[in-house]
């Protein structure tokens, strides 16, 4: 066997080889690629099942609230309805609570977490206008031309406790608890409103019984102590107008999931308004009272009409006086009837003459 043969059977052997080597690699490969294809698949199909299953956890959870509100209505019906407990006060206060507040049993789950928020920012809001009447009075202490800033602290701290719980914090409670659109909108009014007084607040201009920043640099000229208290209160301010901007935009942003809208709003309005007992009562006195007087209106009319013509003669057409420069025909007729012809005189007509003949 010379060297040419055995360089030939030696290529075509390693060509064998090289092609069955890539054979192998791309068997393996497209081993390979069917392995991942499947762990994808495998891995799609798990995160679609978890997600299934997390959903139908969730619509249990929400069928099993469901039932505990129904059974606690019931049985607050049983009771004889629900009693209110807001704010919690002693059996024998002379005072009771005036409002029903349950957050388990009012509020849906998903949206528990977010009046809950609102209700200790509201408790946050009311401490730190409590703190501002002892900052507004430590300032008084040391600048006895502040009584102004004193007095008008604790007005607004009797002033926007009772007012912020009633107007916004309600209205939020209310809107959550019934779906309420027009509730919606009434928050988002006096709210932006609400988020105003917290930024004037946190300014703290002097003689607006707040101990806001400027107040509080203008204190800690006059004494450090008292200064450093009115910072706090005034970090205190700011932070409240902070949390409520960002719980304005959770709030928004739950509002346009709920499906409420501008129109709803006018339309539970309507609704709300014309299905009221009072609204009611009043617009059917206020017609009976309009077509009472319309009714005596027109019989006094009438009556005087008749009175006026018994006791009034009829009035004639006035009298048209004649004018000298153009005389009507009637008037020229009458003329004419009543001209008396005049009688001829002796004397001989000037148009008649003729002459004679002389003799």
């Amino acid at each position: 066997m010379n060297l040419c043969n055995i360089r030939s059977v030696f290529i075509h052997n390693w060509r064998c080889l090289i092609i069955g080597n890539r054979l192998q690699m791309f068997i393996l490969c497209l081993y390979f690629l069917s392995i991942s294809n499947n762990a994808c698949f495998v891995q799609e199909h798990a995160l679609a099942q978890a997600e299934l299953l997390k959903r139908q956890e969730e619509l249990e959870r929400k069928a099993a609230e469901l039932d505990r509100r129904e059974r606690e209505m019931q049985s607050l019906n049983q009771q004889g309805g629900r009693k209110n407990n807001w704010p919690p006060l002693p059996e024998n206060f002379p005072v009771g609570p005036c409002f029903y507040q349950d957050f388990s049993v009012d509020i849906p789950v998903e949206f528990q977490k977010t009046v809950k928020i609102m209700y200790y920012l509201w408790m946050f809001h009311t401490v730190t206008l409590f703190l501002n009447i002892f900052g507004c009075l430590a300032w008084f202490c040391i600048d006895a031309t502040r009584g102004v800033d004193f007095g008008l602290s604790i007005l607004w701290f009797l002033l926007f406790t009772p007012c912020s719980f009633v107007c916004w914090y309600r209205s939020l409670y209310g809107a959550f608890r019934s779906d309420s659109s027009f509730r919606f909108f009434v928050f988002f009014f006096v709210y932006i409103c609400q988020f105003a007084v917290h930024v004037l607040q946190a300014a703290g201009f002097q003689r607006w019984g707040n101990c806001g920043w400027i107040s509080s640099l203008t204190g800690l000229n006059k004494s450090i102590p008292v200064g450093i208290m009115m910072i706090i209160i005034a970090a205190l301010f700011t932070a409240s107008a902070v949390i409520s901007l960002v719980m304005f935009k959770k709030v928004h942003g739950l509002y346009r999931t709920t499906g409420a809208s501008f129109e709803k709003a006018q339309q539970e309005f309507a609704t709300g308004v014309m299905s009221n007992k009072t609204v009611q009562t009043a617009a059917a006195n206020a017609a009976s009272t309009a077509a009472t007087s319309a009714a005596q209106n027109a019989f006094k009319g009438n009556r005087m009409k008749v009175l006026a013509n018994i006791l009034l003669p009829p009035q004639l057409p006035p009298l048209q006086l004649p004018t000298a420069s153009s005389p009507s025909s009637s008037q020229k007729h009458a003329a004419a009837q009543l001209h008396v012809p005049r009688a001829h005189s002796a004397q001989p007509d000037p148009t008649s003459y003729t002459p004679t003949s002389s003799s």
